[in-house]
């Protein structure tokens, strides 16, 4: 892993840090396409940088702390503004669902910060589980943004509440593995 700081990948992943306040100014004042875009840019720039660092030997230490917070910050950003209760909001996350999503990042993080110096750090590497529910969040997140943007058609009934379940289970399920993952003594993880 390179130790060099300024790359461009990382450049890229400041840019998405800085984007975050701007996406929400969007979502707060209900400027919908302004935070589609501002959304779909992140992602562009995430998988971006992701593909650069690999692709041009330019990893770094900086890149893998702020990369991961980046991704959190976007996200966490996004489902406590698109399930706090607005005018200019005709499609929410339920918010029982953000709480669910952003607590089991809290109580992650914690236990990483805690448990950091007694335990593997590979045990604390992302887990195919882990990024499939980054995945499914990101998922909800756009078909909120999306909907909110052109406007709930009837079929949305059907479809969104299904996903935002999904994204619980997700939540769930990852958040356990998880805790088994970082406790369990000498087991090897890809």
């Amino acid at each position: 892993m390179d130790t060099m700081v300024i790359t461009l990948p990382n450049v890229l992943t400041l840019l998405r840090i800085l984007a975050v306040p701007f996406f929400a100014i969007a979502v707060w004042y209900g400027h919908m396409p302004e935070a589609c875009m501002l959304f779909v840019g992140a992602g562009l720039t995430d998988a971006l940088d992701g593909y650069l660092a690999r692709r041009f030997n330019q990893k770094s230490a900086l890149g893998a702390v702020l990369d991961p917070a980046a991704d959190k910050l976007l996200i966490t950003t996004a489902l406590i503004l698109l399930a706090f209760p607005r005018e200019t909001l005709g499609v929410r996350i339920p918010p029982w669902v953000s709480i669910l999503a952003i607590s089991r990042d809290v109580v992650i993080s914690l236990v990483t910060l805690l448990a950091y110096d007694h335990m593997d750090p590979s045990k604390f590497t992302p887990s195919v589980l882990g990024k499939l529910t980054t995945f499914v969040e990101l998922l909800a997140i756009s078909l909120s943004l999306l909907l909110n943007t052109i406007g709930p058609y009837p079929w949305y009934r059907f479809l969104v509440p299904w996903v935002y379940y999904l994204m619980a289970f997700m939540v769930l399920a990852s958040g356990i593995h998880y805790f088994f993952r970082s406790t369990t003594p000498g087991e090897a993880h890809p």
